[in-house]
């Protein structure tokens, strides 16, 4: 019982830590995107759109890419690092294209 009742316990504080840090990160980017209305209150993420070949996927490619540049031309920590960006849109498993990359 005293398992169950921590699990329970760890389980509430893991989900006030989620939604603590989802208010952050929305409050953090709400000047740079804008979300629509349904994204507000009750929206739920459909896992078929992180599917290969969406509009969503493409969209992301583009924040990334974005993202990448911004960060090698302004953070000075960045700047040293070689950046490889292989999004959905470059043929291949994630796990293969790691290896051919470090086999060379």
């Amino acid at each position: 019982m005293n398992q169950q009742r921590a699990r329970r316990f760890r389980a509430a504080k893991d989900a006030e830590d989620d939604a603590l840090r989802k208010a952050n990160i929305k409050a953090e980017w709400a000047d740079k995107i804008t979300f629509k209305d349904e994204d507000v209150g009750g929206f739920k993420f459909d896992s078929n759109v992180i599917t290969p070949g969406t509009e969503f996927m493409h969209r992301l490619s583009i924040a990334l890419k974005k993202y990448l540049v911004e960060r090698a031309n302004n953070d000075e920590n960045w700047k040293a690092l070689t950046l490889i960006f292989s999004d959905a849109f470059v043929p291949g498993e994630g796990e293969h294209k790691i290896l051919d990359f470090i086999r060379g």
